[in-house]
């Protein structure tokens, strides 16, 4: 007698296993490899994304790139993850995480398509990954943090390997020096927000500069505010979150009145709330008076006849920044206003940059933070510069926690490409062939580097092999000259938590989508998957 057939998933449920998902799962990471894989080092190209609105990004940072791409499939999203993360960790890296990523799956397929175990390849995998960070730290080089100059040395050159592969490569000296120089002002918690970055177009990059202190553009101002003064020493700072206006009468609102005079001492207790909040600002002190809500033209021009700067509607960070730099409170009422409650700064001016005005406070006393000012052309270059000066300070500020270095330009990779595949000899079973798999795998950090900038690929990776195997620790491959060279000489420098955060996240990765076995899909609600109620009555365009 025939067994009726048991259901137990809803009916439309897709559901895929085994091997072939697994092939599937593998297939579509690779895509995602593909889609950044020409972007990566000083010869990588860029791409142009259009989003559905019609903005326009044009990046060559694997995480920028991933997280504007709107990707699906739930497999290829761990590798948007492992970007994103690198990201947020590091700042650096991104495109070679997702690379690795993408090649250590790639060298496991032909196993799981001969029915190798994942779990025997995922064991192998981790057991690899943790010798290799080991190996990292055995050969980083550490940095001694206490002589100055050595240390300015070593942060310049992290920065300006980072930049290398950047659209502003061409400035990377100018833009090294400046992201040193800005991490240098922070404290000792390098806290990322302290560093504000403005962008004016026009101008050429070179012009634009490091303010140490806090920078922000002039807001919208009523009349008045050119008879204001405009340059300050030793002000005091009154930060507000308070209206400086005449308060528009609500639209709901009803006042009787019996005759004129009623009418009148309505009106001038208005005028009189006004006047003693403006009386109170000047009697505290302060010179600049900041506010995140509107000031009027009354109270612009009350300032204005009293030596005293305003500015309304400064954005909310701008404003925080003002006031974890200068000291002082936001203050929600003026009520009690005192000396404590004020911010100082050794000097405030406003300049003109590019077409743009800038209210800028110098020698801030309480937080140590700076603004850097970026100048340039077109409005998407100037926002790839941005992330790329992001990058480069992530760097800076992980080279600074962390105090050892390794040689970048693949020099890394092929040594422990060699580590891996001498190691492999050592161990007996299938062990042994997936950690020489994984040997090949980190190859393709210097073999992209090469098919990028359109070298012989095959030519040097045979060079290089020689080279690690003969004891060349940090010979990688040489843009410039379209050879290999001893990168560390060449100050081609990395900080080591790159690589120990790029390898780590690879392997997890890489196991976490070989131990998927099975995706089961729940089947759309009837009616398209809207809300429920959707679908009744006249939609947009369909027919009465």
């Amino acid at each position: 007698m025939m067994q009726p057939p048991i259901i137990l998933l809803k009916e439309g449920t897709d559901t895929s296993q085994g091997t072939p998902q697994i092939v599937s799962n593998v297939n579509a990471c690779q895509a995602i490899a593909d889609a950044v894989r020409t972007t990566l080092g000083p010869r990588g190209m860029d791409k142009l994304i259009v989003e559905a609105g019609g903005k326009a990004t044009i990046s060559n940072d694997g995480a920028t790139i991933l997280k504007t791409l709107d990707i699906v499939h739930p497999a290829a999203k761990t590798l948007v993850d492992i970007a994103k993360s690198q990201d947020a960790e590091v700042g650096d890296g991104t495109t070679s995480v997702v690379l690795l990523a993408g090649e250590f799956l790639k060298e496991a397929k032909p196993y799981i398509e001969e029915h190798v175990h994942p779990q025997i390849i995922i064991r192998a995998f981790r057991k690899a990954g943790c010798l290799m960070v080991q190996k990292i730290k055995e050969i980083s080089v550490k940095i001694k943090k206490d002589d100055p100059k050595e240390l300015r040395v070593l942060l310049e050159n992290c920065a300006a390997t980072s930049l290398s592969s950047k659209l502003v490569a061409a400035q990377k000296d100018f833009f090294s020096k400046m992201v040193v120089d800005a991490v240098m002002i922070l404290d000792e918690l390098l806290p990322l927000n302290m560093i504000g970055i403005k962008k004016v177009q026009g101008g050429a990059l070179e012009d634009s500069m490091l303010v140490d202190g806090v920078a922000f553009k002039k807001t919208f101002s009523y009349a008045g505010f050119e008879m204001q003064s405009k340059k300050y020493s030793n002000p005091k700072i009154a930060l507000l979150n308070i209206e400086l206006e005449l308060k528009a009468e609500k639209e709901n609102a009803e006042v009787r009145v019996n005759n004129v005079q009623e009418y009148q001492s309505i009106v001038d207790a208005e005028w009189t709330i006004l006047y003693d909040k403006l009386d109170t600002l000047y009697k505290s002190g302060a010179k600049v008076v900041l506010s995140k809500l509107p000031i009027g033209d009354v109270a612009t021009q009350y300032f204005a006849d009293r030596d005293m700067f305003c500015a309304g509607r400064v954005p909310e960070e701008d404003l925080r920044r003002t006031m974890k730099a200068c000291g002082g409170s936001i203050q929600t009422t003026v009520q009690g206003l005192s000396a404590g409650a004020l911010g100082t700064a050794d000097l405030f001016e406003e300049v003109q940059v590019g077409g743009e005005r800038y209210n800028v406070f110098k020698g801030c006393p309480q937080a140590k933070t700076c603004t850097i000012i970026l100048r340039g052309g077109a409005e998407q270059f100037m926002e790839e510069t941005e992330r790329s000066l992001h990058d480069a300070i992530m760097i800076v500020r992980r080279a600074m926690k962390n105090d050892s270095v390794v040689a970048g330009g693949g020099a890394i990779e092929m040594e422990l490409s060699r580590y891996l595949r001498d190691l492999s000899q050592t161990i007996a079973g299938k062990e042994q062939l997936l950690i020489t798999a994984l040997g090949k795998a980190l190859e393709v950090i210097p073999r992209q580097l090469c098919d990028n900038a359109g070298f012989d690929a095959t030519n040097i990776l045979n060079k290089l092999r020689q080279k690690h195997a003969e004891g060349g620790t940090w010979f990688g491959v040489n843009i410039m000259t379209e050879d290999i060279c001893d990168n560390f000489q060449a100050f081609v420098w990395e900080p080591s938590v790159v690589k120990i955060n790029a390898i780590t996240a690879a392997i997890e990765s890489t196991c976490l989508i070989l131990s998927v076995d099975e995706t089961i899909r729940n089947p759309k609600a009837e009616g398209g998957g809207g809300p429920p109620g959707a679908g009744r009555g006249r939609g947009r365009g369909r027919p009465m």
